[in-house]
């Protein structure tokens, strides 16, 4: 099921703001609305294209806290986000009964305020610090995530190896099948194969509903373990 069926831009920041010059930002504002049509959308594209940023935008627009966390998380150690999300109008079908925003900018802080506001027993029952950085997030996502959900993941991909990631799939995919609804930034074209996921690929001329196999991520990494003497070479040239 998916809660959130769309967005749309409500006018737009001030020229002045950095915000004006991010590619997603001047798409947006010629689109009626950008509709999420499958329980997973991926977005994805070059650094800067601002992906991250309207993914933050949407979180804080739906109520979830800047930094991480569910929509009761109170807690800030900066304020660094942007005010896009006042901009943003979000387009819903249903009230999830459960959602987390997940950072990996700003896990570190997210899992800091468990430990010291929660019993743990919802997360698993182990403090997070005495986790790895990957095992405390496949630890949120599989104890934490309760289904029925609308979960907002920021590159997941920085915590996990190649193989969680694989297990990271897994967890999606049974929340999915508890009706629940993903958003996810990422670069890591391991994660984009997730066969029930739209990809939205956000560069310079706009976003664009991609296969997998179009994405620039598949393209170079493909390009790069066929022949990655040829590569190199090309890479470290005299």
């Amino acid at each position: 099921m998916n809660y959130l069926t769309g967005i749309r831009l409500n006018g737009f920041p001030e020229q002045s703001s950095y915000l004006a010059n991010l590619p997603v930002v001047k798409y947006l504002q010629s689109l009626e609305e950008l509709a999420f049509e499958k329980p997973v959308t991926f977005f994805v594209g070059e650094n800067g294209t601002g992906k991250s940023t309207l993914l933050e935008a949407i979180a804080v627009a739906l109520g979830f806290n800047p930094e991480g966390g569910s929509r009761d998380f109170s807690f800030s150690t900066k304020s660094s986000h942007s005010v896009l999300h006042q901009y943003l109008t979000t387009i819903k079908s249903g009230y999830p009964k459960d959602g987390f925003f997940l950072r990996a900018e700003s896990f570190y802080n997210t899992t800091t305020y468990l430990d010291e506001h929660s019993t743990l027993l919802r997360y698993g029952g182990v403090s997070f610090h005495a986790q790895s950085h990957g095992e405390s997030f496949l630890s949120l996502v599989t104890n934490r995530f309760e289904g029925n959900g609308l979960y907002i993941l920021d590159e997941p991909e920085a915590a996990l190896s190649p193989q969680r990631l694989m297990s990271l799939m897994v967890a999606i995919d049974e929340l999915v099948e508890e009706n629940s609804q993903f958003v996810i930034a990422t670069h890591s074209p391991i994660l984009m194969t997730y066969p029930k996921a739209e990809i939205l690929e956000m560069t310079d001329t706009g976003i664009h509903k991609v296969k997998y196999s179009e994405t620039e991520h598949y393209k170079i990494t493909k390009q790069f373990l066929d022949d990655p003497e040829r590569m190199l070479r090309y890479l470290f040239r005299d």
